[in-house]
């Protein structure tokens, strides 16, 4: 099995599967409890600066295909003048949840617990929400640009995780702005004390220049990049941008 891989984008209805049998997600999925579901819901900002509900939809009855393990979608929002079940739903996630029977969680005020790694340069010890340790998480974010980070999928798609209550800063100016500071190092870090168990990327349409919007890719870049090694991933979705992952510090350091 290759570490990652892309297929043509259609519809999400038939994409999405198309992408996750090839690497036995099914399997992996039956013999799950508990799956949370990751999107990129940074702010309000429809797909695709965020993640399409249709998306997240696919993927849970792809789950429910496979698997009988209770499925939560979480996300704790960046914007500090949003709260994240607003933007659920705003975006669509709240109809989604009631329709498809799945649960909602803020990660941005979930229970944490803290842990340790002396290794990890800029974060020593990290605050991380108890829902992260105990479910296999599936991480669906869009692809896309970023101002800081250079690019941004699956290994940033986790600062969804780090609560505000430890790691705004000062300033209040963002709800993740500790990860401004160092940010490579700092998604590194991150991605070391807990990363996702499965990446599927809706690279169908994205985001070249900016990640909270700009132009859209013309043409769209039509894929779906999906894969248990989200470094791999991470990897093949920054050259559909036409980046050098050699050049960009979390994805030139192997950190699964």
């Amino acid at each position: 099995m290759t570490a990652a891989m892309s297929v043509s984008f259609s519809e999400y209805e038939t994409s999405v599967a198309e992408a996750l049998d090839p690497i036995h997600a099914g399997r992996l999925f039956a013999k799950q409890d508990k799956i949370l579901i990751k999107p990129n819901l940074v702010t309000d900002a429809p797909f695709p600066v965020t993640t399409s509900p249709r998306f997240c939809g696919a993927i849970i009855d792809y789950i429910r295909a496979h698997s009988k393990a209770d499925i939560v979608i979480a996300e704790g929002v960046g914007d500090p003048a949003s709260e994240t079940m607003d933007i659920f739903h705003s975006l669509g996630y709240t109809r989604l949840a009631e329709e498809k029977g799945v649960e909602l969680a803020d990660l941005n005020t979930a229970p944490v617990i803290r842990l340790e790694n002396p290794d990890c340069k800029r974060f020593p010890e990290f605050y991380i929400p108890e829902i992260a340790m105990d479910h296999f998480i599936v991480s669906a974010p869009v692809l896309k640009a970023h101002s800081l980070s250079v690019y941004t999928g699956t290994l940033k798609n986790m600062v969804g995780f780090a609560p505000p209550a430890h790691y705004a800063g000062s300033g209040g100016i963002w709800n993740k702005a500790e990860f401004h500071i160092d940010i490579q190092q700092a998604i590194i870090d991150l991605n070391r004390y807990r990363h996702p168990d499965l990446s599927i990327i809706d690279a169908s349409v994205g985001l070249a220049d900016y990640h909270l919007g700009g132009p859209e890719c013309d043409p769209p870049v039509g894929q779906l990049v999906t894969g248990l090694d989200p470094v791999a991933v991470d990897r093949m979705a920054a050259g559909l941008l036409g980046l050098d992952w050699q050049k960009i510090g979390h994805l030139a350091v192997n950190t699964t």
